[in-house]
């Protein structure tokens, strides 16, 4: 996720790192390119192939084709990042829900802690899950040893810390520590843990479908390859950097659209997936009266992953 300070619009206008500039330069400057081209062939192509020119007409009507598909596309991918962002924001709501649950039923109840360390690493090991990261420091740090091998080795971690959640509360109900009406409210809570975990595997494993990106991508590309050739006839000189400019926001378009379909990656539109885990454990230390050990999160450069 980008981090910066709010900008006025002047400096808004220059802002490098976190645009997605940098990613269609290439592009942009093989427009410029055509665009210069055509530009100094313009004399020559009108009086040579006078019937075969161009016209702005026939590209304003494939751009607006091609706007509408762009913000259908984009519209899918930020819905994608905003469930996926709600699903994290529940992620905390229930863990919250949970630590208020057992410190107010079983405070002084092994059980209880054990649990409060389980639902914090719930979090972190669906952050790897979904990173695909071999980082297990997190994990190891909250999980009892044995646990922590099961939970390394398997492929759905965050399903087996769930599982032993699960067994821990129900301990709890036999012991006598919960009532039959605090373990029925608690197993709601767990079972909300589980759509959640769901929800974030359904998007991670559920992309757009291929195809539709490929038409998408190849569309844009010839437009703006194509569009310097219909401009040149109309306004000269002035053609490369007007079809850069159109090119630019086609092709930005595109991109932020590719980032935000993907939400728990580590681009600069993605979440910040190590930021909430830190803000869900250290919520609920709070909440048990304990200072939080981990440092949060810092920023590298412009960007909080």
């Amino acid at each position: 996720m980008i981090v910066r300070p709010p900008h006025g619009w002047y400096r808004l206008l220059f802002v490098w790192h976190g645009s997605v500039l940098p990613r269609i330069l290439p592009r942009l400057l093989l427009v410029g390119f055509i665009a210069i081209l055509a530009s100094a062939a313009k004399h020559w192509w009108l009086q040579s192939f006078a019937d075969s020119a161009l016209s702005i007409p026939t590209f304003t009507l494939l751009g607006v084709s091609l706007a509408i598909f762009l913000g259908f596309r984009n519209t899918v991918s930020y819905d994608r990042f905003w469930e996926a962002r709600k699903l994290w924001g529940s992620l905390l709501i229930t863990n919250r829900s949970i630590t208020r649950q057992l410190l107010s039923a079983a405070p002084d109840h092994a059980l209880t802690g054990r649990m409060l360390d389980g639902a914090c690493a719930l979090a972190y090991a669906l952050k790897l899950q979904l990173r695909e990261e071999p980082e297990r420091e997190s994990l190891r740090r909250l999980l009892p040893e044995a646990l922590f091998a099961e939970v390394a080795a398997a492929r759905f971690p965050s399903a087996v810390i769930l599982r032993c959640l699960g067994q821990w509360a129900a301990a709890l109900q036999r012991e006598g520590a919960l009532s039959e009406l605090q373990w029925h409210a608690l197993d709601r809570n767990l079972n909300t843990l589980s759509e959640i975990l769901g929800g974030c595997e359904r998007i991670a494993t559920t992309p757009i479908p291929f195809t539709y990106r490929v038409l998408l991508n190849r569309t844009i590309i010839i437009y703006s390859l194509l569009l310097p050739m219909g401009l040149v006839s109309s306004i000269g000189w002035l053609t490369p950097p007007i079809a850069m400019f159109i090119a630019y926001t086609f092709l930005a378009l595109e991109v932020i659209g590719e980032e935000l379909e993907e939400p728990f990656g580590k681009e600069g539109n993605d979440l910040p997936l190590s930021a909430i885990c830190h803000v869900i454990e250290s919520s609920v230390r709070e909440m048990q009266g304990l200072p939080m050990t981990v440092a949060a999160p810092e920023p590298r450069g412009i960007f909080l992953h």
